[in-house]
C-alpha cells in the first residue's frame, strides 16, 4: 500500500536520503525545510521519481509553520501516513561552563522542541485517521552522552524519552513510533555546529568519513523499521554494542567512555 510521507529537514542530508528512499518505492513525499534553494533542488529530484511529491517551506521552531504544512497535506492528500521528525542542527561543543544559555536554547528549540511540535501538530490527524506513524530522529549521542556535547546530548535524549512516551501513550489510537539513533555518517550537520573547542569540527568530519555508514544506509534501516513496526533503530554496530554494555554494566561503560574521551583529547593535543 502506498504511503503519504512528510519529512522535516528533508532538503539535504539524512532527510533527503529518507525522502528519496520512499519516492523510489512510489510513495508520495513532502519535504519541509528552511533552505529554499536546497528544497527546490530536492523537489526536482523527487518529482522525477514520484510526480506528486513536493517541497514546502517549514521551520520547526514555529508551530504555525508546521500547521501550514499540515493544512497543505490535508488539502492535497487528505491526510498523511508517516511523519519523520528529522530537522536538526549540529549542536554545540564545549564544557558546561563554556556554552551560553542562548546556544542551549537554540539546540533544544530545534533538536527537541522541533520534534515535540511535529508530534503535537500531527497527532490529531493520526487519531482522526485511526492510524499513523512517527519516525523521530534522535542520535547515539542521546544514548552515550559523550563529554563536551551536553546540549546536543540532552536534546537527543529528550527525543528518545518523548518517543518512548508516545509509543505507549498513542498505541491504543493505532499510532506507531520509531526512534532512530545513528552515530556518525557523512552529512552536512557540521555546517551548523557551534564549537567552543578547537578542532572539533575537523575531528567530527573525519569520524563521519571513516564511519563506513552512509545516509542511504540509515534511510534503508528506517524504511525497514517502519515496515516491521520496530521501535529502536540503532544503526551503527559499535555504538549498539556500547549501548548494550551501558544497559548491562553501566560502571564499565562509564570507565570505557572516560578512557576513550581521554584518548580522543590526547590525539587532538598531539
Amino acid at each position: 500500500m502506498l504511503k503519504r510521507v512528510f519529512i522535516t529537514g528533508g532538503a539535504s542530508g539524512l532527510g533527503k536520503a529518507i525522502a528519496m528512499r520512499y519516492a523510489r518505492e512510489g510513495h508520495q513525499v513532502c519535504i519541509g525545510d528552511v533552505n529554499l534553494e536546497r528544497g527546490a533542488e530536492a523537489e526536482a529530484e523527487l518529482k522525477a521519481l514520484q510526480p506528486d511529491s513536493f517541497f514546502q517551506l517549514c521551520d520547526v521552531r514555529d508551530e504555525n509553520s508546521i500547521l501550514a504544512v499540515k493544512d497543505e497535506l490535508m488539502k492535497r492528500w487528505r491526510g498523511v501516513d508517516i511523519v519523520v521528525n528529522n530537522a536538526g542542527v549540529g549542536g554545540t561543543a564545549g564544557g558546561i561552563e563554556e556554552v551560553s544559555l542562548a546556544d542551549w536554547d537554540w539546540v533544544v528549540d530545534i533538536n527537541l522542541m522541533g520534534v515535540v511540535r511535529g508530534c503535537r501538530v500531527f497527532t490529531p490527524v493520526f487519531k482522526a485517521q485511526g492510524d499513523g506513524y512517527f519516525v523521530n530522529i534522535a542520535s547515539a549521542a542521546g544514548l552515550m552522552n559523550a563529554p563536551k556535547m551536553a546540549g546536543y546530548n540532552v536534546a537527543k535524549a529528550g527525543v528518545i524519552s518523548l518517543s518512548e512516551t508516545l509509543r505507549v501513550e498513542l498505541s491504543d489510537d493505532g499510532i506507531h513510533t520509531s526512534v532512530v539513533c545513528p552515530a556518525f555518517f557523512p552529512t552536512n550537520l557540521t555546517e551548523s555546529l557551534r564549537s567552543h573547542q578547537g578542532g572539533v569540527q575537523s575531528a567530527v568530519n573525519k569520524l563521519m568519513k571513516r564511519s563506513g555508514v552512509t545516509a542511504e544506509n540509515v534511510a534503508d534501516a528506517i524504511f525497514d523499521a517502519v515496515r516491521k513496526k520496530q521501535f529502536w533503530v540503532v544503526t551503527h554496530k559499535p555504538e549498539k554494542r556500547m549501548w548494550q554494555l551501558k544497559r548491562v554494566m553501566p560502571d564499565v561503560f562509564s570507565f570505557v567512555m572516560a578512557y576513550q574521551t581521554k584518548k580522543f583529547l590526547a590525539k587532538k593535543k598531539a
